[in-house]
């Protein structure tokens, strides 16, 4: 690049030709004496830089295509961008606002046959709060919250259970007698000569039963039992802190709800503005470059006519290929922007947004900064979610310790039983046994019931129920900190928007004058230029200065319209119900 400068530096002194060797130097010149020592010095330094740039030439890659002809003429733009960047087929219609299934990925179909529809603001954010994962996640966590909480106040009231069994059981046993029975005294019934038979011979009392004497029998038995059971606990100290620290997590997954409704009306609308900023820098780069063709055929017929140098026709190239890039890169970046939306918003694969709204400033903050910052303490859900977690954590402490404290439940239960009871495939031996328990059917039926109290203290356990008591302790002492780290942090944030929201209206201002300076001026000195009163070097510079200045306006009133969604997030009140209708709001009065 310097040995280059040098080389630009000699041509303008009018010291060098602008193109051509050496050798064409001295063809091209009238023959004259021998030039003084000073000229072969100039000459001699022109040969070694020829050379240089010559060597510089060729260690520079060859070019992937032939030379422009036409300078004129724009590079063909790649199909991938043209296809990102082409303009809205229409509204976005609703089937198109859907959301597909969680777990499915895009085919190739969808990623293809893409279409692009315009939306408004209010319209994406709508399209947001009804799509976004990480809402539906969180209305989740509110309705298991609140499931909790229900689960917790199931505990006032006393538990009822039923049950009930029954089966069948078989068995095969045997009954032996290891001695007589005749030795009991009670009666001939029970002698082995207590009777006498119709002959007059003596014989066994029915009930005798010899040494020796068996039995066996099969059994099987049919069972069935039932009742109710009831427990209802009388004094339970961890009841009440149970019972109010579920309600604490249900307020702070509300308040966690409402804070991200804030957070993503913010950031959807960031991302449109953005894109909006990205739109309009398109058209911006897009009329500059047309210009510059212009410009360049202007100078191109002065150059034709005698009256520019070729040193103009090489800076407008130079500026129409610079101008080039950036429209290239603008609408890469416009490209980007869209998907970056689409993301926000949860469309289909198939679909990508585009503005529909023109960009209109935001009108000025209608509060002050101290105004602004008590609107915003008050009632955010930001740091109610702060509090209703050290609420939680505090209950649960209390919860914990009662486990050191007596509990007093009562129980109750009443039920029935009934069985029957057969005997069969009997088996008698030495004389048999039993006879009076060999029952070949019988059935047996039965109902009790039941009531007390049951009083438990747990009098010792190392410690362990009061360390996790004040582990719980703790942690709601850590929540004050974090409470008054996020009290800071919204202080800041409305600071920092407030403070940009009124320098960028105070930009605003002076960019809107200073395009309308710019404009004038390029007006004028392309006039001058046409006209052989000015210098190209003037136009390209004026150019620029209006291209910056266009610039400086867009990007000043999106800085404007973003400052006001940041100051509109902490004072932004959201409903913390899931099921409550989400209304955009994207402005505040001067009495929030």
């Amino acid at each position: 690049m310097a040995i280059r400068n040098r080389a630009l530096t000699l041509v303008l002194l009018g010291i060098l030709p602008a193109h051509g060797a050496p050798a064409g130097l001295a063809a091209s010149l009238p023959a004259r004496k021998s030039p003084p020592q000073s000229t072969a010095l100039i000459e001699r330094s022109w040969q070694r830089l020829d050379a240089e740039l010559r060597a510089l030439d060729q260690l520079l890659p060859t070019e992937p295509e032939p030379p422009v002809g036409d300078v004129l003429s724009t590079p063909e733009l790649p199909a991938n961008l043209i296809r990102a960047n082409q303009p809205a087929a229409g509204p976005i219609q609703p089937a198109d606002t859907v959301a597909g299934p969680p777990l499915d990925l895009p085919n190739p179909q969808q990623l293809q046959a893409g279409s692009v529809a315009s939306l408004s603001l209010e319209q994406a954010l709508a399209i947001a709060f009804a799509n976004s994962a990480t809402l539906q996640a969180q209305r989740e966590q509110v309705a298991a919250a609140l499931a909790s909480v229900q689960a917790a106040m199931g505990t006032y009231w006393p538990t009822i259970s039923a049950f009930a069994n029954g089966g069948y059981e078989g068995s095969r046993s045997t009954t032996t007698a290891k001695k007589p029975n005749d030795n009991l005294g009670f009666g001939p019934q029970f002698s082995p000569t207590g009777l006498l038979d119709s002959t007059g011979n003596p014989t066994a009392g029915p009930f005798y039963v010899p040494n020796g004497g068996s039995v066996a029998a099969t059994s099987g038995e049919w069972g069935v039992e039932g009742g109710l059971q009831l427990n209802y606990a009388l004094l339970d100290f961890a009841r009440t802190p149970t019972v109010r620290a579920a309600r604490a997590v249900l307020e702070r997954q509300r308040n966690t709800y409402a804070n991200q409704l804030r957070s993503l009306q913010l950031q959807v609308s960031e991302a449109y503005y953005s894109l909006q900023q990205e739109e309009q820098l398109v058209r911006v780069y897009d009329a500059n470059l047309r210009n510059d063709l212009v410009v360049l055929q202007d100078t191109l017929d002065l150059k034709q006519a005698g009256l520019v140098p070729r040193l103009d026709v090489l800076r407008r190239r130079a500026i129409q290929a610079a101008d080039e890039e950036t429209l290239i890169q603008a609408l890469a970046d416009r490209a980007v922007a869209r998907r970056q939306l689409a993301v926000l918003l949860n469309l289909p694969a198939s679909v990508t947004p585009s503005p529909s709204d023109q960009i209109v400033v935001q009108p000025r903050w209608p509060l002050d900064l101290e105004a602004s910052l008590l609107a915003a303490y008050r009632g955010n859900p930001e740091l109610e979610a702060i509090l209703a977690t050290r609420t939680t954590l505090v209950q649960q402490s209390q919860a914990t310790a009662a486990g050191l404290l007596p509990r007093l439940s009562l129980f109750a239960n009443a039920g029935g039983s009934g069985s029957q009871t057969s005997l069969g495939d009997f088996e008698l031996g030495g004389g048999g046994c039993c006879g009076s328990t060999a029952l070949p059917l019988s059935t047996t039926n039965g109902w009790d019931w039941s009531v007390g109290l049951t009083f438990t203290w747990l009098l010792f356990d190392a410690g362990t129920t009061a360390g996790q008591a004040r582990a719980l302790t703790k942690q709601a002492a850590a929540t004050a900190q974090q409470y008054a780290a996020s009290r800071n942090d919204i202080r800041l944030r409305i600071e920092q928007a407030f403070f940009n929201h009124e320098a960028s209206l105070a930009k605003l201002s002076s960019a809107r004058r200073g395009v309308a300076a710019a404009l004038e001026a390029f007006r004028d000195v392309r006039l001058r230029y046409l006209t052989g009163l000015d210098s190209e070097l003037n136009l390209s510079n004026t150019q620029d200065r209006l291209i910056n200045s266009l610039v400086r306006r867009i990007n000043a009133t999106v800085n404007v319209n973003i400052t006001y969604a940041k100051l509109l997030k902490e004072l932004l009140p959201m409903p913390r119900d899931p099921n409550a209708p989400i209304q955009p709001q994207l402005q505040i009065s001067s009495q929030p």
